[in-house]
């Protein structure tokens, strides 16, 4: 795999009519990486840097997927006393119910089974979010989705997502090839870091969609965190 450009291979996961068995079971995993490789850490990370001292807040997450991130989002917020409603967007109807059967939070949540690009809030909400998402996306459309969470977010947004690099790369490989369960994630897991970031192509990105404040920080393990405060 040339790492020295963005791979746009479509993910098996972007494919239509995968068993939802399949997907459980990828999902499953991919709660596991994120919660032993750091990703849940970078995600509250990146919610303390918006949240500020606010004592009730609202979040949004696109591509939500199982919700993993969302719960650990409540987890952090019931342990600071901190009020929140949660609300989840995945364009795929299987993910959604997998999120709402699985997670328990300290408010009802609200998931919505759409393309994130069709959803109009009636409030919006304080801090939107996406994680592991953005890799998914080319340039033009990645520089409509920042936008899009710039309009719809009150306070700000944040993008947890993967710094391109050859040993995150092949590290997954040998990690996902030894221990998963899941084709998915076997096939999917190193090509995300291949479809992931360079930090100044972040940049690029950001600058076309004139958000130039936007911070970008790079995290252990190979993820970058980027912020937008409005």
């Amino acid at each position: 795999m040339n790492l020295r450009g963005r791979s746009y291979e479509k993910e098996l996961l972007d494919g239509p009519s995968i068993p939802f068995a399949d997907i459980r079971q990828n999902m499953n995993e991919l709660n596991f990486i994120n919660k032993w490789l750091g990703g849940h850490a970078i995600t509250i990370d990146g919610f303390k840097k918006i949240v500020g001292n606010k004592r009730q807040v609202s979040v949004c997450e696109i591509g939500c997927g199982g919700g993993d991130n969302l719960a650990a989002i409540d987890n952090w917020c019931r342990k600071k006393n901190i009020a929140l409603t949660v609300t989840g967007i995945d364009l795929k109807r299987e993910c959604i119910d997998f999120a709402t059967s699985r997670n328990h939070f300290s408010a009802d949540p609200c998931w919505i089974v759409s393309d994130y690009k069709k959803v109009m809030f009636d409030k919006k909400p304080d801090i939107i979010f996406s994680s592991l998402f953005c890799h998914h996306f080319n340039e033009e459309e990645l520089v409509f989705q920042f936008k899009w969470m710039r309009d719809n977010a009150s306070i700000g947004f944040f993008v947890n997502d993967l710094h391109r690099h050859f040993l995150a790369y092949h590290s997954i490989s040998l990690l996902t090839k030894l221990f998963s369960k899941s084709y998915l994630v076997k096939n999917d897991a190193p090509l995300s870091v291949a479809r992931g970031f360079k930090q100044l192509e972040l940049r690029a990105i950001c600058n076309v969609a004139n958000l130039r404040a936007a911070q970008i920080t790079w995290k252990w393990a190979f993820r970058f965190l980027l912020v937008f405060i409005a």
